[in-house]
């Protein structure tokens, strides 16, 4: 294995995290509308299309929070037969994770989002176009998920359903909302927490 440096996680925690933080704002303000933008050639249907994208981000942190545990595991049964400090395991663990992060094997958490996503009931494509097209939003979604998961706390999505009660916490309404409504119909992005705390809102449509 490659040599770590002690405690590199912790020391650039904060720097990471408001990187991340950041890059996350600008995949909901670029990639999430290039894909719109991509899957509008296929689906006339402005609802589909923003529940593919948000179904998109949802599996994205899902695979990417499994592969995550899935290194670290290896990675900690591989430090733990040499390991002797100073450093506690956990902290050398991390560190190596922070170091070598080129190691995760993105394409696998691509694959899985779209198998996940042919799947789910309640988005559907035209046969003739697979969910591969916006495979680049998936990817940079993969990555900015399992990084996230190297924070101290870990960063990771609101849960959100449809029906769920309108919360200005947790989210901005979409210009085309009913401003009056107070249940979401579907959401446009998740948002952002941190031990619960939303730290960036997502979007939702609200109708009656």
């Amino acid at each position: 294995l490659r040599s770590c440096s002690p405690g590199r996680a912790r020391l650039t925690n904060a720097s990471r995290h408001a990187y991340l933080v950041a890059r996350f704002g600008d995949i909901y303000a670029q990639e999430r509308l290039d894909a719109e933008t991509l899957l509008r050639t296929y689906i006339s249907d402005m609802e589909m299309v923003r529940r593919i994208i948000y179904i998109a981000a949802v599996e994205s942190f899902h695979a990417a929070k499994m592969a995550y545990r899935h290194f670290k595991m290896r990675v900690r049964k591989t430090l733990s037969l040499g390991h002797s400090g100073p450093e506690s395991l956990e902290d050398t663990v991390l560190d190596y994770i922070v170091r070598h992060e080129d190691l995760y094997d993105v394409q696998a958490s691509v694959n899985e989002v779209i198998r996940s996503m042919n799947i789910n009931p309640k988005i559907s494509f035209p046969p003739e176009i697979d969910f591969i097209v916006i495979s680049s939003l998936i990817r940079e979604l993969c990555c900015v998920a399992f990084s996230m998961q190297t924070l101290i706390p870990p960063l990771d999505i609101a849960f959100g359903t449809d029906g769920e009660l309108f919360h200005e916490t947790k989210y901005r309404r979409s210009f085309d909302s009913d401003f009056t409504a107070p249940l979401v119909a579907y959401h446009v992005w998740p948002a952002l927490i941190e031990n619960d705390v939303v730290i960036v809102k997502g979007e939702a449509v609200t109708k009656r």
